[in-house]
């Protein structure tokens, strides 16, 4: 133990010391500096991806930060690489200058927001042809591209992580095992004990030769990252869009967007059934997979007994499918928007891999799915209250309610009841008033506000090691294709 804690004081002391070539100090550099200050002052500051120190005009995510050792020697690359995180940087720099409160636009000096957008991007520019003129600066930028994980190892070093993971695994085997037993018994036709309501996306799917032309025909950058066209992402992501059938007791078992109203967390209207979207990659033996992210909100997870740990404000379901190149599922995984509860579900067309270290959580598999052509969609069954996935299967039929679509990034900037906007996450990523109880329990396994809802992009998902939901190695990892 005195050794671990010595060796990591001794890493994060000489990484601070590191020698790199600092940044000039411009009006460009002095402007960004202004904007942040005042970005994070009001509390305003966008968790998804992670400012590049030394490049304010650049965030990372962990799936382009995968990419910084490969690009340094191919200039096209490179170029192509920065435009991406340039792009995560305005992205989020537009979400953080909506959300900025009149007040601190004023400290600013200037109050119109699409000028500050403005000298931003220009300013942006400005920087990045210095940075990529210099080759000191293009090295420092590929070693400052990185992305922390969400892992607070303080916290495990003063819970004494080593001792407390024997207690950890104890609890994380049975919750393992009771939901493969639960599965299996949904399986052979357990029923619900509540009404089931049916919420479908409505439409047709692509059929499995059409997802494959789709995908195709995608131009590929010098990163081979489709560029899907704004009609053709639309088609995907209507295409794998789920069935939900979710057993209804009350209201927190209806789902729908979100807004601010009087209550310290996001509240969401159950009146119009929606679910949020987005598209994102991963990658597989060097190259790019296209991946199809759903979430569902509930108001709440109601406390179920005196002792419900898990109980709180917000709740939701995470549902993510992995297609290869020719627009077939290899695999399906889920979680809680708190990074709980994290289920993969493979196809036939893969096999799991063996955990190279079996006392961390590598890949729990309730079920495995056959292949089957995208036209048949997935109905999801989840449970009433604690919102467990319990059944997955292939859709025979049916009717229900029709449900509404949202972008993703709607949620960084929700409707507030004074006419401005808010993210429904704070800086730190977690979206405020939805800590649970078991916060104080599991707080030596590094995860910060265990149970909270997070922001995407800042979802852990094992206390027995180190995962993250949007690893851009997650699925290479732990599943192998099946050659035909």
């Amino acid at each position: 133990m005195k050794r671990w804690v010595y060796a990591m004081l001794a890493t994060m002391f000489l990484g601070g010391c590191a020698g790199r070539d600092p940044p000039r100090e411009t009006d460009c550099t002095r402007w960004f500096a202004t904007l942040d200050e005042a970005v994070d002052h009001s509390g305003a500051r966008d968790a998804s991806a992670f400012r590049v120190p030394g490049f304010p005009y650049l965030r990372a995510d962990r799936f382009l930060a995968s990419f910084r050792d490969e690009v340094k020697e191919d200039p096209a690359a490179f170029a192509e690489w920065v435009d991406r995180l340039e792009a995560l940087d305005t992205t989020a720099r537009f979400y953080e200058l909506r959300n900025l409160p009149a007040d601190r636009l004023g400290s600013i000096g200037v109050v119109d927001r699409n000028v500050l957008i403005a000298r931003s991007e220009a300013c942006a520019a400005e920087l990045r042809r210095a940075d990529l003129a210099t080759p000191s600066r293009r090295e420092a930028l590929a070693e400052s591209a990185t992305v922390p994980d969400d892992y607070i190892e303080r916290n495990r070093i003063l819970g004494l992580y080593p001792l407390a993971t024997l207690p950890l695994s104890i609890g994380v085997n049975r919750w393992q095992a009771e939901t493969v037993e639960m599965f299996r018994r949904r399986a052979a036709g357990e029923a619900a004990s509540v009404a089931v309501v049916r919420y479908e996306p409505g439409g047709k799917p692509l059929a499995a030769r059409s997802a494959a032309v789709l995908l195709q025909k995608a131009a590929l950058g010098r990163l081979g990252i489709p560029e899907l066209s704004k009609a053709d992402r639309e088609k995907l992501l209507w295409t794998f869009a789920p069935i939900f059938e979710i057993e209804t007791s009350d209201g927190d078992d209806r789902f729908g967007p979100l807004f601010w109203g009087a209550s310290p967390s996001p509240e969401v209207d159950i009146a119009r059934p929606t679910a949020y979207r987005r598209l994102a990659f991963t990658r597989y033996r060097g190259r790019v997979l296209v991946q199809l992210v759903y979430t569902i909100w509930f108001a709440e997870r109601p406390r179920e007994g005196v002792l419900d740990l898990a109980s709180g404000s917000l709740d939701g379901l995470v549902f993510r499918v992995t297609l290869d190149p020719q627009g077939q599922p290899l695999v399906y995984d889920t979680i809680h928007p708190c990074g709980c509860y994290h289920m993969f579900f493979p196809t036939a067309r893969v096999r799991v891999r063996p955990s190279p270290r079996p006392e961390t959580e590598w890949a729990l598999v309730p079920a495995t799915l056959p292949a089957v052509d995208p036209a048949v969609r997935l109905v999801l069954q989840i449970a009433s209250h604690s919102h467990y996935l319990v059944e997955l299967r292939f859709d025979t039929g049916g009717r229900g309610t029709a449900y509404h679509f949202a972008e993703d990034d709607a949620l960084r900037a929700l409707p507030t009841l004074d006419g401005t906007t808010r993210s429904a996450f704070g800086p730190d990523g977690i979206a405020p008033g939805t800590e649970r109880p078991e916060r104080f329990l599991f707080w030596p396994t590094g995860v910060s506000d265990t149970g909270a809802m997070r922001q995407w992009g800042r979802h852990a998902t094992a206390f027995l090691g180190r995962r993250h939901f949007d690893d851009p190695d997650l699925i290479e990892r732990r599943f192998s294709i099946v050659e035909p």
